[in-house]
């Protein structure tokens, strides 16, 4: 199998910002899943280096269209390796081959009668590049760039797209998948039931140098989209190279809305006057929003990619921006959420199953992968859920439901660490007659996490090889590795690292210093020793709660600092370090004082008290017969 999946090329006339970021994300994520699978797979993005609005953004920054070309593509091929993404080819509009590639192609459209000479006149958006008709206007404004577009009249060259709008009906209508998600093929649809118009391709050289020239008449260049698309093609060098036999068959374009109409229409229309075979797939991505607005280099609002990588890390971006998006919708940017997504899923999560598991099998099974013993239905129950999690992947994976996908991971991911706290391997460690059940449970958890070691791979490349080198395995994996028994016994486990550190969220404002009063902090301290009423005592505030991460304070043989959930996050500062290690605290529902006073201690605000029973020497965690909500009251 054949996989050759691309992003645009993207326009030069502003540096990368995360809309950029998500499509070549998008893309080099599936072209890494799609290897996982077997396939031959090649990956291409690039840059989109003619038109108006770049001579102009040149203009403005003080040199030549080449120089500023130059420059700006150059941040664009720089971006990617900071984010994990690994092109097989970057192709640029500018590149020599990509010019005679446009030129032959014209030349062959024109010869057939496909290219005509007219005038025209129509509202023209400089943003979109393009003419837009009355329908597709709001309020009289293009709907992306919010600007009117003016009215243009010029003799330039046209093609006959309208002559193809039949056939691209009927190739649409029978082929289900050729535009995904399937309301942008209903849109195109609802578009194409319209007499379509022929596109405009073509530019005077008395207002526009800046392109390639005509090959039929050197007193216009080409424009915009005659030139932009071809790239897919060019690529592969386009037509008599094995590439081009090989990978366009199985073409897959990734795209963001906004330029969904010139690949959905002008682009299947071209390849058809071409003779070439229409793409197999257009895949179409929403905006990121930012104050309900499209994040867009036009409109100023942008995040920065490499601004994100430096602050929250390569994976913990790409896994944010691939599970809050559901392919297809709009989504929301704010650094809040990439926090959440950090502290909740990556560090608390995936980073603690990973961190504690090894640890424990460096403890008590000699840093190396046991024999394991005969299995329980709890632990093919884990074998069960990986089998489960495997088809569910590879099927949402190959749809573009990557969001999906990754629910369908840590689902996997909650269900280890819960197998952690009920099969707890620090007590079966104290008994000498559970030593065979403690290596299959350990057993278990590792070949658990290798398993997860595959899947993630593609997503976050970097964890991967962390989580393979902790474990002792090649990095190098297929999804055929995720059957169960991979993990060879005696294999040597490493330290742990760290897969994802905790973040803190960003204040707006330092806390409020309210003064101590300690003589009335005693006398309420004794009244709580003493008898109280029904009233008093509701006033205490009881819920459950789970610990999803616990860590030691420095300088403290006592302490341990505990984020739990109930369902709200807080930081607990316990004196409950004698008794129980970090390790065997996690993913354990215990009762806290949800409504104490905050205080701090060794420097750690704590929010709360997490309530146990002192027996002789003994410390033991209050806990409850069975799971229930986090949050609820305990009365």
């Amino acid at each position: 199998m054949t996989t050759y999946i691309t992003t645009p090329i993207f326009y030069v006339n502003a540096e990368p910002h995360l809309g950029h970021a998500y499509s070549t994300i998008v893309a080099d994520t599936y072209a890494r899943f799609k290897r996982l699978c077997g396939d031959d797979v090649r990956f291409q993005t690039g840059t989109d280096e003619h038109g108006d609005k770049i001579v102009q953004a040149a203009e403005n920054a003080g040199e030549s269209p080449k120089e500023y070309v130059d420059r700006i593509s150059t941040m664009f091929s720089g971006t990617w390796p900071h984010l994990d993404i690994e092109p097989d080819n970057f192709i640029r509009t500018t590149d020599s081959d990509h010019k005679q590639n446009v030129q032959t192609i014209l030349q062959k459209v024109y010869e057939q009668g496909d290219i005509y000479f007219s005038e025209y006149e129509g509202l023209y958006c400089k943003g979109c590049e393009q003419f837009l008709t009355e329908k597709e206007l709001v309020d009289g404004k293009c709907a992306d760039h919010l600007t009117e577009p003016e009215k243009i009249r010029e003799q330039n060259y046209f093609f006959k797209m309208s002559k193809y709008q039949e056939w691209l009906v009927d190739h649409i209508k029978s082929n289900p998948e050729f535009i995904t998600p399937e309301r942008y093929k209903n849109e195109m649809l609802s578009f194409l039931s319209e007499p379509l118009q022929d596109l405009c391709i073509s530019r005077p050289t008395s207002r526009l140098t800046w392109g390639i020239p005509l090959p039929f008449d050197d007193r216009f260049v080409t424009y915009v989209w005659f030139d932009a698309l071809i790239n897919y093609l060019t690529g592969l060098v386009y037509p008599n190279d094995q590439k081009f036999d090989t990978y366009w068959p199985a073409a897959e374009h990734v795209i963001a809305k906004d330029i969904l109409k010139p690949h959905a229409i002008f682009w299947p229309t071209m390849l058809k006057a071409m003779g070439v075979e229409p793409y197999k797939k257009l895949h179409v991505h929403g905006y990121w929003n930012i104050n309900d607005t499209k994040m867009s280099k036009s409109l100023g609002n942008v995040v920065r990619p490499k601004e994100m990588v430096e602050e929250y890390g390569v994976d913990a971006v790409r896994y944010f921006l691939l599970r809050d998006m559901s392919f297809g919708l709009d989504s929301s940017y704010n650094s809040e959420a990439v926090i959440a997504r950090q502290n909740s899923d990556l560090a608390n999560d995936l980073g603690n199953l990973f961190s504690r598991s090894l640890t424990m099998v460096g403890k008590f099974e000699g840093g190396k992968v046991p024999e394991s013993g005969p299995m329980e239905d709890i632990d093919q129950g884990m074998q069960d859920a990986c089998a489960k999690m495997l088809v569910t992947y590879s099927e949402e994976m190959n749809q573009f439901r990557f969001s999906r996908a990754l629910q369908a991971v840590w689902e996997v991911i909650s269900r280890a660490n819960k197998y952690i706290v009920k099969n707890a391997p620090w007590e079966l460690a104290k008994d000498d007659t559970k030593q065979e059940r403690i290596h299959t449970v350990f057993y278990t958890l590792l070949e658990t996490l290798r398993i997860l070691q595959v899947v993630v791979s593609p997503i976050m490349p970097a964890t991967a090889q962390k989580m393979a080198k902790g474990l002792g395995v090649s990095t190098v994996s297929t999804l055929a590795d995720g059957k169960w028994g991979g993990l060879k016994p005696g294999t040597p486990i490493s330290k742990p690292e760290q897969l994802f550190p905790r973040l803190e969220k960003k204040k707006s404002a330092a806390p409020v210093k309210v003064k101590k009063d300690k003589k009335k902090q005693k006398a309420k301290g004794e009244k709580l020793e003493g008898i109280i009423t029904f009233e008093e005592f509701g006033k205490v505030k009881l819920k459950v709660a789970e610990i999803v991460a616990a860590e030691r304070i420095k300088k403290s043989d006592r302490l341990l600092k505990l984020s739990v959930k109930a369902p709200e996050e807080r930081t607990i500062v316990a004196g409950i370090a004698e008794y129980y290690s970090p390790e065997e605290l996690v993913g354990r529902q215990v009762i806290i004082v949800a409504n104490l006073k905050p205080a701090k201690l060794m420097g750690v605000p704590s929010e709360g008290m997490v309530l146990a029973a002192k027996d002789g020497e003994r410390l033991v965690l209050a806990s409850l017969s069975d799971t229930v909500a986090l949050g609820s009251r305990v009365a």
